[in-house]
């Protein structure tokens, strides 16, 4: 996806329908798409991150909230891989962004959550 494309579904953000994806989907996404959809949450709460990226980051964060889009989420597992590809895709764009402390609140999020679990930095 384009940034572009990404900042299309921005109006869908909410924190509290972030997080309620998030809790619905923790065990069932896995701990790799929870914390890139982490990290992408917390670049975009901290007030460093330029709003060229937050659009991009909302956007992106929009489309993984909607139950409907290109493969809705009850599918098995494709019905998450187009949310995977959003994140991954805005991660990429906003990467000069994303923050140590950043991703280390991700990772301990996720590590609270699943406490084997490996993020990007320990792989």
């Amino acid at each position: 996806m384009t940034p572009e494309e990404l900042v299309q579904y921005q109006e869908h953000f909410s924190e509290d329908a972030f997080w309620d994806k998030v809790k619905l989907l923790a065990g069932k996404a896995g701990s790799k798409v929870i914390y890139y959809a982490l990290v992408l949450y917390y670049t975009l709460m901290d007030p460093k991150t330029p709003l060229r990226y937050k659009t991009i980051i909302a956007g992106a964060l929009g489309y993984f909230i909607l139950p409907i889009d290109l493969m809705p989420d009850f599918l098995p597992f494709a019905g998450l891989a187009d949310d995977w590809a959003a994140l991954i895709a805005a991660v990429t764009y906003v990467a000069t962004a994303v923050t140590p402390e950043n991703k280390e609140k991700a990772k301990e999020k996720v590590q609270a959550w699943f406490p084997f679990a490996k993020t990007d930095d320990e792989e």
